[in-house]
This record gives structure tokens, sequence and C-alpha cells, in this order.
């Protein structure tokens, strides 16, 4: 019975980080609206680092090497760092919808660099994933009704979030050492500090600028909504997740994120995809599957070898 619910415990923070990440994109466009880009990821994770330093203060501080430190720190400069900058100003050229889409290739971006940085062997079907995902992207894009290829406008924000797919990727590779010695709380809590200490430079450059009357009731609603739900709960749920399943099972409920994304950019936002960006984006997600086959198949077996 106690496995039982904590299998149903797992999959339930799992979703729930899912559709928190995946609305963060709409969120974070109606915050756009009347925040600088800046000013809103310093107040999303300056908030988020008071609440971790509350939580840590209560149950100790993470112990780390200088080394360790280190690479703590590299880590956050790709995310948070690079990644919400990226991310944030390219929600200001394109839509919500297009961006989850484009994020969605991150795992094979993370297949890419495992093989040129780690030397990691690719299978074919990987291999062929990221081929039809690169098909998927040039397709999602260019069906845009106000593509162009002067680099302004939905273009460039297109560019500026694939910036952000590289950054996680390079995250990931660096954060896996870090993750066989610290629990994913502390590196969490860490990369968030660290975050919130990157972002304040951009913050007390926008300060004098801003106007504060002139801030909308529904931005300060997003930046609360992305400081609660899609930062705090949600990393606190994909942590626990990651003590409880492998974290390559756990990552393929990451590949969800665009459909709720798409789904509530139209209920809120009222964006629309064309049918040919709705392929596209059909297309990437298949090649994200395509390119996770193997480890399912191996998950299957394993599975099944448990249970005979």
């Amino acid at each position: 019975m106690a496995s039982e619910k904590r299998f149903l415990w797992t999959y339930l923070a799992l979703a729930g980080a899912v559709v928190f990440w995946g609305m963060s994109f709409v969120f974070t466009k109606i915050a756009l609206e009347s925040l600088p880009p800046f000013t809103l990821i310093f107040g999303r994770f300056g908030l988020s680092a008071i609440f971790f330093l509350i939580l840590m203060g209560r149950h100790g501080f993470p112990r780390f090497t200088r080394r360790d430190h280190v690479k703590v720190f590299l880590t956050a400069l790709f995310e948070p760092g690079l990644y919400f900058i990226f991310e944030t100003k390219g929600l200001q050229y394109t839509s919500a919808a297009k961006t989850a889409l484009i994020i969605a290739t991150i795992p094979l971006a993370v297949a890419i660099l495992s093989r040129i940085v780690l030397g990691e062997r690719t299978t074919w079907v990987s291999i062929g994933g990221i081929f039809v995902s690169l098909v998927g992207i040039a397709i999602l894009i260019t069906g845009d009704p106000s593509f162009g290829w002067d680099l302004s406008g939905p273009l460039f924000g297109d560019l500026l979030v694939v910036g952000a797919v590289i950054s996680a990727a390079l995250y990931m590779i660096i954060a896996r050492n870090l993750g066989k010695r610290h629990t994913a709380l502390e590196i969490t809590t860490m990369q968030i500090l660290w975050g919130a200490v990157m972002f304040a430079p951009g913050f007390l450059w926008e300060l004098p600028s801003i106007q504060w009357s002139a801030v909308s009731t529904g931005s300060l609603a997003a930046l609360i909504y992305l400081t609660l739900f899609a930062t705090i709960t949600a990393f606190l749920c994909y942590n626990y997740a990651l003590t409880q399943v492998p974290a390559s099972r756990a990552a393929i409920f990451i590949n969800c994120i665009p459909v709720v994304t798409a789904l509530g950019a139209w209920i809120i936002l009222g964006e629309l995809l064309t049918p040919l960006q709705i392929a596209g984006g059909a297309l990437v997600i298949f090649a994200v599957g395509m390119a996770n086959l193997p480890a399912l198949q191996r998950l299957s077996i394993r599975l099944e070898g448990s249970r005979a």
C-alpha cells in the first residue's frame, strides 16, 4: 500500500511540474506586458531565493567543496542565468506556444552535446530523431504567417529561444557529476541563489527607468504565479519525483510541456498556431519520442525482468 501511495504521489508531482512549467510561458508573456525582462527574472528568482534560504535555514545549508562551487556556478550561469535571459527576451518577440515547442528539443540538444563533449555514443534511432526534430523546427518557424528572413520580430525571438535550448543542454551536461554527491534540492537551492545574484545587476540597470505605477495587476499576478508555482512548487515537485524514479523516466514528462503551453496560450492569450505550425510542432514532439525510444525499450525490459 505504501509503495502504491508513493507511486501515485510521484506521478502527481511530475504532472504538477509539467503543468506549472507549461503555463509559465503564458504567464511570462503576461508579466512582460508591464515589467522589464530583467526585473521580472530577478523578481521571480529573488523571491524564490528567499524561500529556499528560509528552508535551508531550518534544515541546514548544503556543503559543497570549492570545485563543486565552481560547477554549481557554471550550472547556474547556463540555467537559470543564460537560459532565462534567452527565454524571456525571446518571448518578447515570438509566441508562447512556439517557444515551448522549441524548448521541447532540449533532450535532443543534450544528445548532440553529450556526443561532442562527453563522447557518449548515440544510436541511429536517436540520430534520426534529431534530424526529424530539426525539420519540425524549420516547419514550425517558417510556418508563422509573420515569418521573415530579417533578424527581427518572430525570427529573432526564435533564435533567442534556441539559445535557451543550448544553455539548458550545457547545464545538464555540467550538472551530471554534481548529482552524484548532492541531492536535487541542494543543487536547485544553490542554482536559484546564484541565479538571483546573477540577475541582480540587470534589475539594478533597469530600476531607474521602471514606472512602478504603470505595472499592471495582471503582471504582478503573473509574477506571483511564476514565483510560487513555476519556480518553487514545480522544482520541489520535480525534485521529489527524481528521488523516486530514474531521471531518464522523469525527463520524458518534460516533453508534455508544449502541449500544456499551447492549450494555455489558446485559452488565456488567444494565440493560434497555423495548421503548418501544428504539423511542425507534432513532428518535433514525435522526434523527441523517437530519440527516447531506446531508453524506453531498456526500461520496458527491466520492468519485465523485475516482474518475472
